[in-house]
């Protein structure tokens, strides 16, 4: 090793780097953990004396080299925005870096080849764990990432249930059947759903929470009244154009969230239904939105700077050895009551 190599002090990433290993296990080495092959520990401990790598202490190298990965596909809602709010404060607060990626072209079909080559080369960076925010996240990834020991977290996750993946979300069933029961108690009994993607595990739990609220109230579900669609503005317009054109028309639709609901609201507007006069409407995250809409939304919240919190510190622990208690975490829903719900005309 040359003069110049070593008078630039090692660090826990070269160290990890070297020994083709993930940073989290070289600090396992040096915190004597036992969960650590003889071989690892053997390669570890002989790039550390080749490096002549010295830690303060292994705790503080590994808060000041961590970086996280935070992968999505949409920024512009005011969903992702609150959520990357929580997930900045809790890297801030652990002095770590985060960076924001894109699924890259061809995510969803990833070789186990490619996985493998993209893992090691976020380790190699100083990548410590990835954290998902709705997306799903291949097969072919999560193995990678296991094999390295590289911490995957998902929030709010899209068509993955795999074990191996930690995710964090909110109680979205009770959240649902909340919304529901609400507008039932109100009077109504043709209540419609407009929800997200089938493939979206949060949207398919508040839709069953909607169904059990509807049959413990004696309501059969219309399948006419039952729309799954992108969680977006223009969809809950179009679904709501259609069904409020209907002979037989809803007088509440529940939506899987707010921008759904929004969407709902500006078809009423348009095909000039008063909100809650003739329609009562719902959503679902309780957004900030929710209070400019007009009327104001009553919205199912969720914590979602919390769970942006939470993922971060779940996976930082991770990365440190530390297992989560739960592989699948959710967090309370409120029912916030607000205008745009009202008795039954």
């Amino acid at each position: 090793m040359s003069q110049r190599a070593r008078s630039k002090r090692a660090t826990l990433a070269d160290v990890a780097r070297l020994a083709g290993v993930s940073p989290a296990t070289a600090s396992k080495v040096l915190n004597g953990r036992s969960d650590v092959g003889a071989n690892t520990r053997d390669l570890v401990l002989g790039v550390i004396a080749e490096l002549g790598y010295k830690p303060t202490t292994a705790r503080q190298d590994l808060q000041r080299e961590r970086t996280l990965v935070t992968v999505l596909d949409f920024v512009e809602s005011r969903y992702a925005g609150t959520v990357l709010q929580g997930i900045l404060t809790a890297a801030t607060a652990a002095q770590a870096e985060l960076l924001l990626r894109l699924p890259p072209d061809g995510w969803t079909g990833t070789s186990r080849t490619a996985a493998r080559a993209r893992i090691a080369e976020l380790q190699g960076s100083g990548v410590v764990g990835i954290v998902a925010l709705a997306v799903a996240v291949p097969d072919s990834v999560l193995m990678a990432a296991e094999d390295a020991d590289l911490p995957v977290v998902t929030i709010d996750p899209i068509d993955t249930t795999d074990s191996r993946v930690v995710s964090i979300g909110s109680t979205n069933w009770a959240g649902g059947r909340s919304a529901t029961e609400h507008v039932i108690g109100l009077g109504h009994r043709r209540i419609a759903w407009i929800g997200g993607p089938l493939g979206s595990t949060p949207s398919a739990e508040r839709f069953h929470g909607y169904q059990a609220a509807l049959h413990s109230a004696g309501i059969t579900p219309d399948s006419a009244l039952i729309r799954h669609d992108t969680f977006s503005v223009e969809a809950g317009r179009r679904h709501g154009h259609d069904m409020l054109a209907l002979p037989e028309r809803p007088t509440a639709i529940v939506a899987g969230n707010d921008e759904i609901a929004v969407g709902v609201l500006a078809a009423a507007n348009e095909l000039r239904i008063t909100v809650p006069g003739d329609l009562s409407v719902t959503g679902f995250d309780d957004t900030p939105q929710a209070q400019w809409t007009t009327p104001r939304l009553t919205s199912v919240g969720q914590p979602l700077v919390g769970m942006g919190r939470m993922a971060v510190e779940t996976a930082l622990g991770m990365a440190d050895g530390v297992q989560p208690v739960s592989r699948h975490l959710q967090l309370a829903t409120t029912l916030n009551v607000r205008d745009s719900t009202g008795p039954a005309a």
